[in-house]
């Protein structure tokens, strides 16, 4: 009886050479070339867009003026409410314990003040009648005064009360919606504490942060735009620089006044785009393209060509513009290529297009 066999040897060979040509291919296509570019120069003032937020030009954090337990909550988000009307109320007994210790204290002083009168005109006749001294007639006259003044403080002291006692309905300072309600019923409100939020929904702005190296041309543009979330672009009318610098975040704030009409809500994001004037004498920057720079958390890089190689180079941009430059503020030169694609650039053994190997 025959034995067959199978000739299996040359299975691991062919599948050992298929590897090797994957392996040769992979380093081939890891050792690609790659295409380099020329760090330029661009025009720093060809306009540049930043996202804003929309702020109500009337807003306001209604907080409580007295401490206690907030007995109701009249209003709730997105109610339109008129100026007086009842947002919330506060417990009053305590205010209204302290009301009526005061009208105590008026009472007691105006019947301090009827006897030191009434005792002032009795010393004045026993005098006529050579019955007292002056000196007995004067110290009446003074205590009388003592007991005017008495009583003018525990008037002062009663008004004081009452507007206490007024404070616990806390009331809507204008016309306008409520944003949000930062109590419940049961919470303990205290004085200086927010109550509600709300805004007038009829003037709204738009507020961006410009860069404070940009802070010269959002200046300069002539025609600053706003493009709201449904696309459209539209002109402010008017705008607002703050004079201050974030020491921080090192922006300067600024305020677009919106048309009026704009169906906007506070909180919601759009652009603002600030163009310079054709005219104008703007210096120029460093650039290099978006796909030239590695982001890698908070490391911003890219990779310089030197003697055939790439050598990986931190550098701190700016702002980027509506195009695909991005300014390069520290860390290059002009003149210097830099590779075209950082991803390509950082995979084994990549070279510069056009370098001896």
């Amino acid at each position: 009886m025959g034995i067959k066999t199978h000739t299996t040897g040359s299975r691991p060979m062919k599948r050992a050479a298929w590897l090797a040509s994957m392996w040769l291919g992979c380093a081939a296509a890891m050792a690609a070339p790659v295409p380099t570019v020329t760090v330029g120069s661009t025009p720093a003032g060809a306009g540049f867009e930043l996202d804003g937020t929309v702020e109500a030009l009337r807003q306001a954090t209604v907080a409580a003026q007295v401490a206690g337990n907030v007995t109701q909550l009249a209003v709730k988000a997105g109610d339109k409410v008129h100026a007086g009307q009842l947002l919330a109320r506060i417990d009053a007994r305590s205010t209204s314990a302290g009301l009526l210790q005061s009208d105590a204290a008026v009472a007691q002083a105006e019947a301090q003040l009827q006897n030191a009168r009434l005792n002032a005109q009795r010393q004045r006749e026993l005098r006529q009648q050579g019955f007292v001294s002056q000196s007995v007639v004067d110290q009446a006259d003074t205590s009388l005064k003592a007991a005017q003044a008495a009583l003018d403080q525990a008037r002062g002291a009663r008004s004081q009360a009452a507007l206490a006692r007024g404070f616990a309905d806390v009331t809507a300072p204008f016309d306008g919606v409520v944003q949000a309600t930062l109590v419940d019923t049961g919470d303990l409100a205290a004085a200086g504490v927010g109550v509600v939020t709300m805004y007038a929904p009829g003037a709204l702005r738009a507020v961006v942060q410009v860069p404070a190296s940009r802070a010269a041309l959002a200046r300069a543009a002539t025609h600053p735009e706003v493009r709201l979330p449904d696309g459209q672009w539209v002109s402010p009318v008017r705008r607002t620089e703050l004079p201050a610098t974030d020491p921080v975040a090192q922006t300067v704030e600024w305020r677009l006044d919106l048309p009026g009409g704009t169906a906007l809500s506070p909180g919601q994001s759009l652009r603002v785009r600030f163009d310079a004037p054709a005219s104008a004498a703007v210096p120029s920057v460093l650039s290099v393209p978006a796909s030239a720079v590695l982001r890698r958390g908070e490391l911003e890089a890219v990779y310089v060509a030197r003697q055939g190689q790439f050598v990986l180079r931190s550098v701190r941009l700016g702002t980027p513009g509506p195009g695909q430059q991005v300014p390069v503020l520290a860390g290059l030169k002009a003149g210097e290529q830099v590779a075209a694609d950082a991803v390509q650039a950082g995979l084994a053994g990549a070279t510069p297009a056009g370098a001896a190997r």
